[in-house]
């Protein structure tokens, strides 16, 4: 077993047999049409020469489909990751450059190693604790100035490179009157019949059918206006080597920028991951998704590919097309590869504003309104964060953008855990009530001891909450004047050392008032933790019991009994005994 946990690949192997064979062939097949123009559109995005992307797609799911878990997911290169990579490079290279190209395969590399530690040491449950919401946010903004990039070959207006995205729209306002008719309908024109064929003929691959429509208007227009640029012809070659540069300086410098890239990448690739998943009903492993985008990032970035991560698109395409095993992903990117050996010449006459409507279509596709929507409706935190992604996407570095929506999320997080629900319990005393339970007072008014006080906490008890905790219980002894206090311990996940240590600390004010803190229902592990930390000790072993009637028992034997004698409440079995 764990020599199938190095190699996972071991697994699924074994699942292969000419029904799944048929099955991948074809989900394969389906994959590798779709990528085309996709990859095409995702490396112009990046900055890169269009055949970077192709590249990318041929080798990024081999690696990622051999070592990750997930059955169906397809990595390789993706809108959002592209337009950080181009954000990260383009003020140290000219985009499309050799040197731009060698700066970020370098990146790339670097991503990778970050993902492949991450998952070694199996961090994978830390994208639990960032919001998705980060990841809607951050796609709307890259969406919008995606579309913004796209502008310029679209209208044929003069937009000065490393334009902000503001002084970008600026520039086209102020350039409507310098519009290429040419340009705009070619463009245009890629962009609806895509939309209808999406529409009318869902199984055609709507983009390349966009494509062929810009194409054929830009053979028609070429007679017309000598302004039509073309992307130019894409070799006919599988990827060739390519050594990223690994000089210190190149890696200090590109460092911070590559630990964005990776972390975006995870998020997205298990977020997809693990979406799918619900419908496939498959055990995904975090860590091991992890290992997988790691090595394909560094592996890739030897074969000329930028970095790649999971693609939804192409995931949920797979899925649907019925993909059984992750030898789907492996055939998709073959038969990009025969494709591309066999079409790659016809991209000379492509012309740059058809790319650019497809690019926009891959832009407005980006925003998931649904989502969106449902979080400013329904959730303040998230929309919170969601909006402060989505501004920070479009007025900062995207790379900011990122940890500020991530840090965000956490602060978010640890402030709703550093309030933990302490509902106040009770017996259950109502006639129809056959056990003689705990009851949340707030669902179920009862009456309460005017000695004991009964409370849950309902999460972990760590130095993040502690602070809630101790206030909780210093109201009770000192504007309620209770001095008994038992704690329903079943909803108490984890206590850390800060957390028992003031625990012990408030048991021992209890007692010096002539009370005491108890504790009934502790879970094993919770109890282990604290008879190792001495937690137990320090209270003493008399405060803690397994069964609430014991607890009621021993605490009621040390209550003020003249005050007991007086109370009419006959709460507990043993108030009955008092006379």
């Amino acid at each position: 077993m764990k020599f199938e946990s190095i190699f996972p690949f071991l697994i699924w192997f074994k699942l292969i047999n000419k029904e799944t064979l048929k099955a991948d062939l074809m989900a394969g097949l389906t994959g590798a049409v779709i990528v085309v123009p996709q990859g095409v559109a995702f490396a112009t995005i990046a900055g890169m020469p269009p055949v970077y992307g192709l590249y990318t797609a041929m080798v990024t799911p081999i690696i990622a489909a051999l070592f990750g878990s997930s059955f169906h997911l397809v990595s390789g290169p993706t809108t959002a990751i592209s337009i950080v990579v181009f954000s990260s490079i383009s003020h140290h290279a000219e985009p499309g450059s050799p040197e731009f190209v060698s700066l970020v395969l370098t990146l790339t590399f670097l991503a990778g190693v970050y993902q492949l530690a991450f998952g070694l040491a199996r961090l994978g449950a830390l994208v639990n604790f960032v919001s998705h919401t980060v990841v809607i946010g951050f796609t709307a903004g890259a969406a919008i100035l995606i579309a913004t990039s796209q502008m310029k070959h679209i209208t044929g207006i003069e937009i000065p490179k490393g334009e902000s995205f503001l002084y970008t729209w600026g520039d086209i306002f102020l350039g409507l009157g310098n519009i290429n008719i040419y340009l705009l309908l070619i463009g245009l024109s890629t962009l609806f019949v895509a939309i209808l064929a999406k529409k009318l003929v869902p199984k055609i691959p709507n983009l390349l059918l966009g494509m062929v429509v810009g194409s054929l208007l830009a053979l028609i227009f070429k007679d017309y206006t000598s302004s039509i640029e073309l992307v130019g012809e894409i070799p006919a070659q599988l990827p060739p080597f390519r050594m990223p540069d690994f000089s210190l300086e190149t890696i200090k410098m590109l460092a911070p920028e590559a630990f964005a890239v990776a972390l975006l990448g995870l998020i997205e690739a298990v977020s997809i991951s693990r979406a799918i998943a619900t419908k496939s009903n498959q055990r995904i492993d975090s860590n091991q998704e992890f290992v997988g985008q790691g090595l394909s990032n560094m592996f890739g970035s030897f074969f000329s590919s930028y970095a790649g991560s999971g693609s939804f698109t192409r995931s949920g395409v797979n899925y649907e097309a019925g993909a059984r095993t992750p030898l789907s992903a492996i055939l998709s990117a073959v038969f990009l590869a025969c494709i591309v050996l066999l079409i790659a010449p016809l991209t000379a006459y492509l012309p740059i504003a058809a790319m650019g409507g497809v690019i926009l279509l891959v832009a407005y596709n980006l925003i998931d309104f649904h989502h969106i929507k449902q979080t400013l409706s329904f959730s303040k935190s998230e929309s919170a964060i969601l909006l402060t992604t989505f501004l920070a996407t479009l007025f900062l570095e995207l790379e900011f953008a990122i940890y500020f929506g991530v840090l965000l999320s956490l602060i978010l997080f640890l402030a709703k855990t550093s309030t933990p629900n302490i509902p106040v319990l009770s017996i259950d005393d109502s006639p129809r009530s056959t056990h003689r339970k705990f009851i949340n007072i707030e669902e179920q008014p009862s009456s309460e001891c005017p000695q004991l006080k009964i409370i849950r906490i309902d999460m972990s008890i760590y130095f993040g909450s502690i602070n809630h905790i101790q206030k909780t219980i210093s109201n009770i002894v000192d504007k309620e004047g209770i001095k008994y206090i038992l704690i329903d311990a079943t909803g108490i996940n984890f206590i850390d050392l800060a957390g028992a240590e003031v625990l012990v600390s408030e048991n021992r004010r209890l007692v010096a008032d002539g009370g005491g803190l108890y504790f009934v229902g502790m879970k094993s592990a919770v109890y282990e933790f604290a008879a190792e930390s001495s937690f137990i000790k320090h209270i003493g072993n008399d405060h803690f019991f397994d069964a609430k009637s014991n607890a009621v028992r021993k605490i009621y034997q040390k209550m003020d009994q003249n005050i007991c004698s007086q109370c009419d409440i006959n709460l507990f079995k043993e108030c009955t005994k008092k006379a």
